[in-house]
C-alpha cells in the first residue's frame, strides 16, 4: 500500500481502515425488495367509484370514470380535452398491441363544436340570421320572444342601457308590444 507518511486523512479522505472494504456493501442492510417510492398509479386510479349515466348508477374503475369525464368535456367542445382523452385512446390502443391483444378500432367519428346558439334560436324561429352565408352571422330576435321574455320580469324594470340593448337585438322592434314603464321607443334617439 502507502507508506504510513502518505497517509493522509481530512475531508474526503478517511483513514484507510475505516474505508470501504473491496466487495462489501458500505449499507449491508440495503433497500428492502419489492419496495418502490412512485407515485400509486395502480391503488388510486383501480379503485371503484359510482358515477351515475342518465339516471343510472355503475361502478367504474376511477381511471375509467376520469377518461369518461375527459371524452365528455372533449365532446362538449373543450379542444384540450378532446385532445387528451383521444391521446389516452392511442395510449390505450398502443399497449393492447404490444401485449398481443387484437383491437379493431374501424372509426373513432368525434365532432367538436363551439358554443353557438345560433342554430337553435333558428330552429326554434327565436332569431334570424343577418347574413344567411356566414355560419356565425349576428342574430336578431323575433318579436314574440322578446314579449315573452319580458313578460317573464314581472316587476323588475331594465335600464335605459338594457332597453337599448333589447331593442337593438330585436329583428323588428317596431312590431313589439312594449309594456308601459318601457322608456327607450323605437325612433327614439
Amino acid at each position: 500500500m502507502t507508506a504510513a507518511g502518505d497517509d493522509k486523512t481530512g475531508y474526503g479522505r478517511p483513514p484507510t481502515s475505516t474505508r470501504f472494504q473491496k466487495g462489501r456493501s458500505g449499507n449491508p442492510r440495503g433497500r428492502p425488495r419489492g419496495r418502490s417510492r412512485g407515485i400509486p398509479y395502480d391503488a388510486v386510479l383501480g379503485q371503484m367509484v359510482t358515477i351515475r349515466e342518465d339516471g343510472c348508477e355503475r361502478q367504474v374503475t376511477a381511471a375509467e370514470a376520469f377518461l369518461l369525464q375527459l371524452a365528455r368535456k372533449g365532446l362538449e367542445g373543450d379542444g384540450l380535452a378532446a385532445r387528451q382523452s383521444l391521446a389516452a385512446i392511442e395510449a390505450a390502443r398502443d399497449r393492447h398491441v404490444i401485449a398481443g391483444d387484437q383491437v379493431r378500432i374501424s372509426g373513432i367519428v368525434v365532432h367538436i363544436t363551439t358554443f353557438n346558439v345560433n342554430p337553435a334560436l333558428e330552429i326554434l324561429r327565436m332569431g334570424r340570421k343577418l347574413d344567411r352565408l356566414r355560419p356565425s352571422a349576428r342574430m336578431l330576435l323575433e318579436p314574440w320572444i322578446v314579449e315573452a321574455a319580458l313578460a317573464r320580469l314581472g316587476a323588475r324594470r331594465l335600464s335605459s342601457e338594457q332597453q337599448r340593448i333589447v331593442q337593438d337585438a330585436t329583428r323588428t322592434p317596431h312590431k313589439v308590444n312594449w309594456p308601459a314603464w318601457w322608456s327607450e321607443r323605437p325612433g327614439r334617439t
